[in-house]
């Protein structure tokens, strides 16, 4: 593009620095054991929320009086029927003891009836993920309020072998906050304290249950922010969010929560309490254990307590919203982006244009800012830093290169708060755009940028008109989501899916999971990813952590190796 053209677009374009905004959607309600029912605010995040079905699973007694193998013979239809990934079907491991009449008197007693969800429509929320692709029959939910809570429980359990599912904000994509079988779920929403916050080194300290958007929320008040920004940020919690190692939006800037959590509390199987919560940036005595449980998913202790780094919030944000001609040009923009920008960078999200025709289907109230620029790829930058003036020169001095490069056909910059919800909203709500389609299969990738956007090509040769595929994600972390998406689960098409998608990216010596974990969809799919040594090393991490295997199972690691 001429100079001259790109100076006269980038005036029509007239970037000024906005306030950030709180983007993207909510998930389900802080307490989900209450209600499904919220309402949708523009400045708010929020999840399209799937009628809930109850699992396949008997009611109990007046008396709690449980109906053993029976439940568990339930449980294991619950399993059959459940749409998951094309994995080897498995049984209910008969090793794991049945809920009885006693187990439910000793959690009362530790609890408090308020404690222990027996309800068939709370415990019946609870069972089942949010997108209804995987059902638990659990007949029990507990809802601990304090950490030594927690280890009675754990401790009990162990003893019984009786299997638990840690359940945060119940916002996974994969199965792992929910039960397989007949696992005890155990809920942390009421461990929902913050602790202590140094607004000097901006350190918080606060329990696994807090969500998420009540932290950023918290922070922001005291001048800073958290490292972790989800598009379920207003149900997921920190808790959950450190066990499945969730990426984000900010990932490009400040990276991952290995780099940003100083310490844990966790409560291991046998209920012993392991007291990591430092707060210390430097600490180099041992090894530092707080890493094996950060992305474990819940497998290998239960997170209770967290110590956290939080940047400092800045005053400068800006948010434009590109169109590219090709894949191409959409990674030399990003490396133009990284030299150009440079500190400034916080968020380079793309998408491709049946994300964009998607979103302007499913989503209300919001608005395409390019609608007469029908071209193949979008990009939406971020930019926050500490000088107004100096950002703008650079956002400025980036686009108008870009532009005359040929790297951006076309584009708008937020003018206002309003205008950069709207643009983070089309991007977080792909996700629940495609849910509202029908059926949606959800693969999460890492693949290096070049070859990030060939497998959306080559899933689309192989699919035809069968499904519609979707190439979405950040860009700036080599993260894909591959969503494909047809009126209904079809067999035939998950065939086609399957195992190639896995395979492909094997092959690329990529991550079969970039950020939404194993769970149960892909636990008997981590050697795609991983070595057999490696992963023989896991599974006897977990052996010696938890060697009855009642956390989480079946879940993470392949069943063969445990």
């Amino acid at each position: 593009m001429p100079r001259r053209e790109a100076a006269r677009l980038l005036r029509r374009l007239g970037p000024i620095a906005v306030q950030s905004p709180k983007r993207g959607f909510s998930g389900m309600p802080h307490n989900q054991y209450e209600s499904t029912n919220h309402a949708v605010n523009s400045y708010r995040r929020f999840h399209w929320i799937p009628s809930v079905q109850h699992p396949l699973c008997g009611p109990t007694s007046s008396g709690g009086i449980y109906e053993g193998q029976r439940s568990a013979n339930k449980a294991c239809e619950v399993q059959k029927r459940t749409f998951g990934s094309a994995a080897t079907q498995f049984q209910r491991n008969p090793a794991y003891s049945v809920l009885n009449s006693d187990d439910i008197a000793y959690f009362k007693s530790i609890l408090g009836e308020n404690g222990v969800v027996q309800d068939e429509d709370r415990v019946a929320v609870a069972n089942v993920d949010w997108m209804g692709k995987y059902r638990g029959a659990s007949q029990l939910v507990l809802l601990p309020k304090t950490t030594t809570e927690v280890s009675k429980i754990l401790s009990y359990c162990n003893t019984k072998r009786l299997a638990v599912v840690p359940q945060g904000g119940n916002t996974g994509l994969v199965g792992g906050s929910v039960p397989v079988f007949d696992e005890v779920i155990v809920g942390l929403a009421g461990m929902n304290k913050i602790i202590s916050f140094d607004n000097v080194n901006g350190i918080l300290t606060c329990e696994a249950g807090c969500v998420l958007e009540n932290l950023s929320t918290f922070v922001e008040n005291e001048g800073f922010i958290m490292p972790l920004d989800l598009g379920a940020k207003g149900s997921c919690h920190i808790g959950g969010n450190i066990s499945t190692n969730a990426g984000g939006l900010r990932f490009i800037r400040y990276g991952s929560l290995h780099g940003n959590v100083l310490g844990l509390e966790v409560v291991l199987a046998d209920g012993t309490i392991l007291d990591m919560l430092t707060t210390l940036r430097k600490d180099n005595t041992g090894y530092d254990l707080k890493h094996l449980f950060i992305g474990s998913e819940g497998s290998l202790g239960v997170v209770t307590k967290i110590s956290v780094l939080t940047p400092a919030k800045l005053s400068s944000t800006n948010v434009a919203f590109l169109s590219c001609n090709d894949y191409t040009s959409c990674q030399k923009l990003l490396l133009a982006a990284r030299r150009s920008l440079g500190e400034i960078l916080s968020a380079f999200e793309f998408m491709d244009h049946h994300c964009i025709d998607l979103a302007m289907q499913h989503l209300e109230g919001v608005q395409n800012p390019l609608p007469a620029s029908p071209y193949k790829f979008y990009v939406l930058v971020e930019t926050t830093g500490s000088d107004e003036s100096s950002d703008k020169t650079k956002l400025e001095a980036f686009l108008l290169r870009s532009m005359e490069d040929g790297l951006v056909a076309d584009g708008v910059i937020a003018q206002d708060i309003s205008q950069a919800s709207n643009f983070w909203r089309i991007r977080e709500g792909i996700s629940e755009a495609s849910v509202k389609v029908g059926a949606v299969y959800k693969y999460d990738l890492s693949i290096t940028v070049e070859k990030l956007y060939d497998i959306v090509e080559e899933m689309r040769c192989r699919l035809g008109d069968n499904a519609e595929v979707l190439g979405y994600g950040h860009l700036g972390d080599g993260n894909l989501h591959l969503n494909i998406v047809s009126s209904k689960y079809d067999d035939n098409i998950l065939a086609q899916i399957e195992p190639f998608v896995y395979e492909w990216t094997s092959a690329q010596r990529g991550s079969i999971s970039a950020e939404h974990g194993l769970g149960l969809m892909k636990a008997e799919k981590i050697h795609y990813s991983k070595s057999p040594e490696a992963v023989q090393l896991m599974a006897s991490i977990k052996k010696l952590l938890d060697p009855k295997s009642i956390l989480n199972p079946y879940k993470v690691l392949p069943q063969s190796v445990l």
